[in-house]
């Protein structure tokens, strides 16, 4: 029986290929104990009328070794094609997304030596749950959706990352000053778990300054934690002010299964040129080996991987005139990386992995006691575009309905109150949202909001969505209007 551990492995599209040729033919120098099952994905597959872009007998391999190790692949354009990376990170439960960005200077130009940040990004929420609808003429909605269970996940992650690796703090980066309700969660299930880990720094950025540090001063930060959309951002911003998008490798983490990859693209223009860094795919298949308990064949990939940036054998995206000795292609690279195997950076710091630094790390939610939710009122969105679009006329017109005292309490549009008592200036869409609620505060019935919008209909309105307004234990959980 072989004692090799199965991974499954992806070719991809683009430069794919041979970033994964070249990474392949390293691992085996390096003695890593691997046995590949091949499976195809992304455009080709695409185009077959799978608009996921694999294939259910890859998504069987997936469940059968539990690691993935994937290129990068091409996304037709055009509507029906759905990301694979997005299907396969929430298919498989990937809730972290770990990013390592780490500077090494001077051998990748960089005005940042002394960078070394992970970042740990929320795979399965947020915008990226891709529920978007065309609700008017003029008016598109994506729904950010950030659950409890997701944000405790993916921060006590966070947290387990940084004391399992001598990490000395964790930074959340959220938008809660103005996303309240949903960056508010994440913020304030931060701040909850942190208490738990007493020894590890902690501290809170809003997302638009933290960029900006990172962008300026990356060295002060070491372990990130943020939402999905955000995490996906600031992680192309480290890698980039470390020296090159082309280094980063990137895992997936879930509780059974993980992905491991570059954070680049497939980059199609430069595709069979043989000019591609592999090291961002061979960063990812270093992440992998940890993963799966070969650190001893990941400390040999990385330190060779050093050894050769020292050496100044370096491909055209990291080459510096006066510092590099020599430019070569993706597969002569990966050679040079071959050629020294065994040896050790002598500027650099050698890499050194534990080979208790396995995960995913052991991540238990805590016990939750559900809410009471009461019903207070309802939001209806309706699609007008009469008479000007002037709020007083619909205003007064939807005045009309009551619901046995569900009546309308105010209208904005694009989330700024214009009825009652608007600005004239406010430009409108025809995207209204009307608020309905009992005038002393008391719970309404689903009866009451069915009445109600059927007598919105008999005055001629359509109403395109609807959103209860409930509040849990008391405490309202939906956002106020400007002026209400």
């Amino acid at each position: 029986m072989s004692s090799k551990r199965k991974i499954t492995v992806a070719y991809g599209d683009g430069i794919g290929p041979e970033i994964m040729k070249a990474t392949i033919n390293i691992l085996d120098a390096a003695g890593a104990q691997l046995e590949y099952n091949v499976i195809e994905i992304g455009e080709q597959v695409y185009l077959k009328g799978i608009s996921s872009g694999m294939e259910p007998s890859a998504f069987e391999s997936l469940r059968e070794t539990k690691v993935f190790l994937k290129s990068p692949i091409t996304t037709p354009q055009g509507g029906g094609f759905k990301s694979l990376n997005v299907t396969t990170r929430k298919s498989f439960g990937l809730y972290a997304n770990v990013r390592p960005c780490k500077a090494f200077s001077p051998f990748v130009k960089t005005h940042f030596p002394k960078t070394d940040l992970v970042i740990i990004r929320e795979n399965e929420e947020d915008l990226y749950a891709g529920i978007e609808h065309r609700q008017t003429d003029e008016v598109y909605q994506c729904l950010k959706i950030i659950s409890q269970p997701g944000s405790e996940k993916i921060i006590r992650y966070a947290f387990e990352y940084a004391k399992k690796y001598g990490r000395k703090k964790v930074t959340c980066m959220t938008k809660d000053n103005i996303m309240k309700l949903a960056d508010g969660l994440f913020h304030k299930t931060f701040d909850d778990i942190a208490k738990e880990y007493p020894t590890i720094q902690n501290d809170h950025k809003i997302i638009d300054i933290g960029t900006a540090l990172i962008a300026d001063r990356p060295e002060v930060f070491d372990v990130i934690v943020t939402l999905n959309l955000y995490g996906d951002i600031i992680s192309d911003v480290a890698a980039q002010v470390t020296g090159s998008v082309g280094l980063g490798g990137s895992a997936n983490v879930g509780e059974e299964v993980a992905m491991f990859e570059a954070i680049h693209g497939s980059a199609p223009d430069i595709a069979g040129m043989d000019i591609a860094n592999p090291s961002g795919l061979l960063n990812g298949a270093i992440m992998m080996l940890v993963h799966i308990g070969q650190p001893e064949i990941a400390e040999k990939i990385s330190n060779a991987w050093m050894k050769t940036l020292e050496d100044g054998i370096h491909t055209g995206d990291i080459y510096q005139e006066g510092l590099s000795s020599k430019k070569v292609g993706t597969q002569e690279f990966a050679q040079a990386v071959i050629e020294r195997l065994g040896q050790l950076p002598t500027t650099m710091i050698p890499a050194s992995f534990d080979k208790d630094e396995v995960m995913p790390m052991d991540v238990k939610l805590r016990p939750r006691t559900k809410a009471k939710k009461e019903l207070t009122g309802v939001d209806v969105f309706i699609d007008w575009d009469q008479d000007a679009r002037n709020p007083n006329v619909i205003g007064e017109r939807l005045r009309q309905a009551n619901a046995n005292g569900l009546q309308l309490h105010l209208i904005t549009n694009r989330g700024v109150k214009v009825f009652p008592e608007g600005m004239r200036e406010t430009f409108c869409t025809d995207h209204w949202r009307c608020r309905f609620k009992t005038d002393d505060g008391s719970t309404v019935t689903h009866s009451q909001v069915l009445d109600l919008l059927l007598q919105i209909e008999n005055l001629g309105y359509d109403f395109i969505k609807t959103e209860h307004l409930y509040t849990f234990d008391g405490v309202r959980g939906y956002s106020l209007a400007q002026g209400e």
